[in-house]
């Protein structure tokens, strides 16, 4: 099967066991070939993403300290747009002898879109998870994280499901979805006038 190992089950499981892992704030070196690198990569980001803006919402810290954090997430939301861009890259290319038949459907939202969503969601579910058992937290606080978590573990399991849906269509031809492009234009002085005035 051509997305034999792009199932959702595996995409859970390894989200789930990278959310412990250390999280370099690096960026990615080079071009890696391999889908399951670009996933990797979209997963960290929406890891350090979450911890920059906790951090971006304190209010006892000196402004630079808050400006700082802006700024990574700025670097950090471009590399995870990179990388759902390059995880649909590398999925239709598996995709280039399959014909798309004429009555196929056109999913709006990409397959690398969605394994981003998966991401995020295993991201909510645990920190929700937590608040639902924080030490010394009252009924009342834990009683809404609790069902919080279970509505969380519902949209994962349905989002799972159509994602799988999607490429099982799609490898025969039945759906089909396009790369698109961010074209992000607040990081490009050619395009973002404010870069060019000196902070002014």
């Amino acid at each position: 099967p051509v997305f034999a190992d792009i199932a959702a089950s595996a995409l859970r499981a390894f989200h789930d066991s990278r959310l412990g892992a250390p999280t370099a704030a690096e960026a990615p070196h080079g071009e890696a070939p391999h889908v399951w690198h670009w996933i990797d990569v979209n997963h960290r980001c929406n890891r350090l993403l979450w911890d920059e803006e906790d951090l971006a919402r304190r209010t006892s810290v000196a402004a630079a300290q808050i400006v700082a954090n802006k700024r990574a997430i700025d670097t950090y939301n471009q590399q995870r747009n990179d990388a759902i861009e390059r995880i649909d890259e590398l999925l239709l290319a598996r995709l280039e002898g399959v014909i798309v038949a004429a009555d196929a459907w056109h999913n709006s939202e990409t397959a690398g879109s969605i394994i981003d969503r998966l991401s995020i969601l295993a991201l909510k579910i645990l920190h929700m998870d937590c608040a639902a058992q924080r030490a010394g937290a009252s009924a009342e606080h834990r009683a809404p994280c609790r069902d919080r978590h279970r509505r969380l573990c519902v949209q994962r399991d349905e989002l799972a499901d159509c994602f799988d849906t999607l490429l099982t269509h799609a490898a025969k031809g039945a759906a089909f979805w396009r790369v698109y492009r961010q074209f992000k234009m607040y990081n490009d002085p050619s395009l973002n006038p404010q870069l060019n005035r000196g902070g002014s």
